[in-house]
């Protein structure tokens, strides 16, 4: 199916989380669409990880970028375990679990979102965006714009000439409520809606 014909009519896209290689090249694809036609885009988790991946792949020039969790011998492990959760035996340990702060970028669509410094969210997930190429892919436009406080995990991505393309490495929706949505699930909603 092409994308254009499964996706046209669509007013806003977003890839959930989630973990294994199932649909993983067609949700790239996906994410890819929507950068390229500008439709907004939300990323949750596996959804930011897709994001990276395509931004790697079909901005950064890096043929083949995927995360070891789908590929463990690719050229350019872009999502990868951070080196100490690589010691760690128990697949259990290597979960980054729970409540965890995140410092968000000045003058950036997610602190445009949250209108605060610094949120907490709730995260459920191994792998992370490889600290060894966070240089080359904010170098192309690229902008991790929520990081944990010392800046070491990178927990939203986001492109700024893009009317709403942002992904999250936590898990909005644990925090959302029928009444009181989280504000980026509120954001992503109104773009879609101008976007009719």
């Amino acid at each position: 199916i092409a994308l254009e014909n499964a996706l046209g009519m669509v007013n806003g896209i977003l890839v959930p989380g989630g973990f294994g290689m199932r649909g993983v090249e067609g949700k790239v694809r996906i994410v890819k669409y929507a950068r390229e036609m500008n439709k907004p885009f939300l990323g949750i988790c596996l959804g930011l990880q897709c994001l990276v991946i395509d931004y790697a792949r079909n901005v950064c020039g890096m043929r083949g970028a995927n995360s070891t969790e789908f590929d463990d011998e690719t050229a350019y492990p872009v999502i990868d375990l951070l080196p100490e959760q690589k010691k760690i035996k128990n697949m259990g340990g290597t979960m980054r679990l729970g409540n965890w702060p995140c410092r968000l970028e000045a003058r950036s669509l997610a602190r445009k979102i949250y209108a605060k410094d610094i949120i907490e969210e709730r995260h459920r997930h191994r792998y992370e965006v490889n600290p060894k190429y966070i240089k080359a892919l904010t170098s192309k436009g690229l902008v991790f714009s929520g990081k944990s406080p010392k800046g070491k995990l990178m927990e939203i991505a986001e492109i700024s000439n893009h009317p709403f393309f942002i992904g999250t490495q936590f898990h909005p929706e644990f925090t959302s409520r029928p009444l009181a949505p989280n504000p980026i699930f509120y954001h992503f909603i109104k773009s879609s809606l101008e976007n009719l």
